[in-house]
């Protein structure tokens, strides 16, 4: 499984999340989408910029914590997702995959889980 961006027809740049403008060009690409952009998979490598222990979660969750952090991807982009780091570092490189991260209910929700590379 993948994280997709979203690439600009005119200007090559590409986003993440979607965005109704292109933030280089600033072409319009929230009319007629399918034109104006195409989805292509981003990095799932890159390096750990900052993090967040989350200790105050809703009761719904499993866990009694959750660590988060933004990373910046090899392609250039930020994505936040969950790290499975015991000791996470500013500046260490991260590879992430597609997991479940919230089982509710019937409902499975998966999303970017990074792990040290």
């Amino acid at each position: 499984m993948n994280i997709y961006g979203y690439k600009c027809k005119k200007c090559g740049t590409v986003h993440y999340p979607f965005r109704t403008t292109c933030k280089k060009c600033g072409a319009f690409i929230f009319e007629d989408k399918a034109d104006r952009y195409q989805l292509v998979p981003l990095s799932k490598e890159g390096k750990l910029l900052t993090f967040t222990r989350l200790r105050s979660l809703p009761g719904d969750f499993d866990v009694p914590e959750l660590l988060l952090g933004i990373v910046q991807l090899d392609d250039g982009n930020r994505i936040t997702g969950q790290l499975d780091i015991p000791a996470p570092k500013l500046g260490m490189k991260v590879k992430g995959e597609i997991r479940v991260v919230r089982q509710e209910g019937y409902n499975t929700h998966r999303g970017i889980v990074f792990e040290a590379a």
